[in-house]
């Protein structure tokens, strides 16, 4: 999904994390395996002080506040979205918070309201209230902070290790997948994972097939979604963006990852979904549009 040259890009609420850590290093599909050991911990009711680490110290604070100056200065317009990715991942969160701020209390009938979520956006490693961020784990949402973390350079290892098209939509999927998770906190839903973590009818794999779900949903609207004067952020959808958008979903699919780390599927393990579940997910939000239409937890059919 490409993004109108002129709209015009909000830096406000992201912000640099350290640089450093280790790398790129992803064997077998283990990083996103590493993101459900994480959040999973986290969601578990897991001691924060034991993942947790010491406070940034006062250079890597200011090298965080010089990161977020370069934002501002590189990512004005939706024309650096569509050749910077990190530019894209700013823009796709305007666009998706656009999303939610006009459709969360439509859907409520007024009586909830998006609240603006932060973004953490790092290269290499960086610290979160649910432990070290670093593409080893991969992007996330972090409950204990309420901020989506992401290394724009994780497009990369989903598309040469994971098999997903380097689309634009295939990138602001992820995008809109983690704040769903957000959307998920603010609902009061996200807590579900933990009450049954693994298993393919678990809570933790209906909560991830519901952000897919609610990914869809953005999408289907972001052509209606308008920066702060009033320009729309994206150009209309194509069929080849919805085909990025599925290979996207169909790589993270824990059938898919567990054969390429394992090379066999265990069900019993599962905390995500299939390839074809995620797909199909996402799907029913970008076909409806409808915030009831995403209720996984109720759903007899996953």
């Amino acid at each position: 999904m490409t993004f109108n040259d002129d709209a015009q890009l909000d830096t406000s609420g992201v912000s640099r994390g350290g640089g450093g850590g280790r790398g790129l290093a992803i064997g077998g599909g283990g990083g996103l395996l590493g993101l459900v050991a994480l959040v999973l911990y986290m969601l578990m009711g897991g001691n924060p002080a034991d993942v947790q680490q010491p406070p940034a110290s006062q250079s890597e604070r200011q090298a965080e506040s010089a990161g977020s100056g370069d934002l501002a200065a590189k990512c004005r317009t939706g024309a650096d979205a569509n050749r910077d990715p990190e530019c894209r991942v700013v823009a796709t969160r305007n666009s998706v918070q656009s999303y939610w701020r006009a459709k969360l209390p439509e859907a409520s009938g007024g009586k909830v309201q998006w609240q603006d979520t932060e973004m953490v956006l790092y290269q290499g490693q960086t610290r979160s209230a649910c432990g070290d961020a670093s593409n080893e784990i991969g992007p996330f949402y972090c409950p204990l902070d309420k901020k989506v973390y992401m290394d724009a350079a994780f497009f990369r290892i989903l598309e040469q290790q994971f098999g997903s098209s380097g689309g634009p939509l295939a990138q602001e999927y992820v995008v809109a997948h983690e704040f769903g998770h957000a959307l998920q906190d603010q609902l009061g839903l996200l807590e579900r994972a933990q009450q049954d973590p693994k298993g393919p009818e678990s809570g933790a794999v209906r909560v991830e097939l519901m952000a897919d779900c609610f990914a869809g949903m953005w999408a289907k609207g972001a052509v209606e979604t308008k920066d702060a004067n009033g320009r729309t952020f994206m150009e209309p959808l194509t069929e080849a963006d919805v085909r990025d958008a599925l290979s996207a979903a169909e790589s993270v699919g824990d059938d898919h990852i567990q054969k390429q780390a394992r090379g066999r599927v265990s069900p019993e393990s599962f905390t995500h979904g299939t390839s074809e579940q995620r797909q199909r997910w996402f799907m029913r939000g970008y076909e409806t549009g409808d915030l009831n239409q995403c209720n996984t937890l109720q759903a007899r059919d996953l």
